[in-house]
């Protein structure tokens, strides 16, 4: 629970005038509640008991006793000129009303919380977004796409559907129940104490149902993750697994993944629908339990409460039971929802080991070379793929880097851009250290050309204008004459035309821009 309060803690502050728009309407609607059921007092009193009938009109007055006695009196009237069954049509006129502006106020509510809920969501998402695209290239090669996916989707909808559910359900329920709590001490304070010492007997047993569901549900979050990994690769690499008739192998590693999330599910699923019946048969033994004791009361005469009041205490206890049953549901739901929130966390709280120094350099240009100069690499502590590299580069000139397959040509490439960092020595470029520039105006001097062609899913303009603001239409084409894709264009008559979107590996040609 203390980790539901941080996450509400990080995203809810911004909007708390809808949290007390909520709070406001819902103390409302409690309120209009308890009314349209305290009506029902006098008419049921009036009616079976004669002498709590009033024939004497008040002068009207901000005072609860002239109030009650003028009600009081109208019901009288209505019974003697029309008799007891209009009595009872003329205060269930009163409860009408009361339901009306209680349903109203109710939906008031729901509408704040709806924006709150909407808000928040947004939030996360972006924030989820914004955190992916600054992350460091290493970070994605020891993460699965597949996984970091669900935590952006699966896991987000998972967070709305169960932590801001659960936000919404504690700015309505424990408004619900104070305020019933409180209509039932004014009406019984002997009945309702005994009510309070079973409501927290009722929540020990519902929680024990709950225990490790926590635990199960992130496990299941995570092969989720792992399916959805195989997914990605068998869509990016599916060519090879015809080539090398390896369908039969990946199908056996689908199947088995999704056997095991299987598994887990149907435990969640089946304790999480536990909550409903166990809380419903406490529910309903409950209400059994205080009907006994309330008729006890009633019949020794050792309580003030009339079997009117008593009538409209269970009407008021049995609203109470609802809310209730609502925080046993929300358990459930708040332990599967920090499961996904903590699982998203470990996105959100990724170390960005690529620094940008605060007084960075511009580079207005490139002037005259490129120098490793004793550059060392390793991605693990005990896998070293560079070892004091030093080479010169001048400026104008074409450099190729030739080598087997894993002997760090790729790497080496990747350290201009700050990809990675070095481990140990100095990567300069025009006698000045990369990590002293800006990492915009670094990688803004350098054209990249990667080993497999990418294609974002938008407009063929856009996708040869990416991550250039302000081209001319002129400029466009002059790219795409270059790429000779030009001819291309022009013969798809389809300017808007969409391209699916593609992933590419490792940059293996780099051109810095003088």
């Amino acid at each position: 629970m203390n980790y539901f309060f941080q996450v509400v803690k990080r995203y809810v502050p911004p909007y708390w005038h809808q949290v007390a728009l909520s709070f406001l309407f819902n103390i409302l609607s409690a309120l209009f509640s308890v009314l349209s059921m305290a009506l029902m007092i006098p008419v049921l009193e009036i009616i079976f008991q004669q002498e709590n009938e009033v024939t004497t009109l008040l002068p009207w007055a901000v005072d609860n006793q002239v109030i009650v006695n003028n009600f009081y009196y109208y019901v009288t009237l209505v019974k003697i000129n029309f008799g007891a069954g209009y009595a009872l049509l003329f205060s269930g006129l009163f409860m009408v009303l009361g339901t009306v502006l209680k349903c109203s106020t109710a939906y008031l509510a729901a509408y704040t919380s709806i924006g709150l809920r909407n808000n928040v969501i947004r939030d996360v998402r972006k924030e989820i977004y914004a955190k992916i695209v600054t992350l460091p290239v290493g970070f994605f090669q020891k993460e699965r796409k597949g996984d970091i996916m669900q935590r952006a989707t699966g896991d987000v909808a998972e967070v709305e559907g169960s932590v801001m559910a659960s936000i919404d359900m504690f700015l309505k329920n424990p408004i619900l129940i104070i305020v019933y709590f409180a209509a039932m001490i004014v009406m019984s304070p002997q009945l309702t104490l005994f009510a309070l010492i079973m409501l927290p007997l009722a929540g020990t047993i519902i929680g024990r149902i709950g225990k490790n569901l926590k635990r199960q549900s992130s496990e299941g979050q995570a092969k989720l993750g792992e399916l959805l990994g195989i997914l990605e690769e068998t869509l990016g690499g599916l060519w090879i697994v015809k080539a090398f008739n390896a369908e039969a192998q990946m199908n056996g590693r689908y199947d088995d993944l999704s056997q095991q999330y299987c598994r887990i599910a149907k435990r969640i699923m089946r304790r999480r629908d536990l909550a409903h019946p166990v809380s419903e048969m406490l529910g309903t033994l409950l209400v059994i339990i205080v009907v006994w004791f309330g008729g006890t009361l009633i019949l020794s005469g050792e309580s003030s409460l009339s079997v009117a009041k008593f009538l409209a205490y269970l009407g008021i206890f049995y609203q109470i039971i609802n809310p209730a049953k609502a925080f046993s549901q929300a358990f459930f739901s708040i332990q599967k929802g920090m499961a996904a929130m903590e699982r998203i966390d470990k996105i959100l709280m990724a170390d960005d080991k690529i620094f940008e120094r605060p007084d960075g350099k511009p580079i207005s240009e490139f002037k005259s070379q490129i120098e490793y100069r004793g550059v060392s690499f390793q991605y693990e502590a005990d896998i070293q793929v560079l070892k004091e590299v030093s080479v010169t580069i001048q400026r104008g000139k074409m450099v190729a880097l030739v080598g087997q397959s894993g002997g760090g040509k790729s790497t080496f490439v990747d350290l201009l851009p700050r990809f990675w960092d070095v481990t140990s020595g100095q990567i300069l470029i025009d006698g000045v250290d990369i990590r002293d520039y800006k990492l915009h105006d670094l990688r803004g001097r350098m054209g990249i050309v990667s080993q497999d062609p990418i294609l974002f899913n938008d407009t063929i303009r856009n996708n040869i204008a990416f991550g250039v603001d302000n081209v001319s239409q002129e400029d466009v084409e002059r790219a795409a004459r270059i790429a000779n894709a030009h001819d291309f264009c022009r013969q798809a008559q389809i300017p808007c035309l969409r391209l699916c979107a593609g992933l590419s590996r490792k940059p293996r040609s780099i051109r810095v821009r003088c």
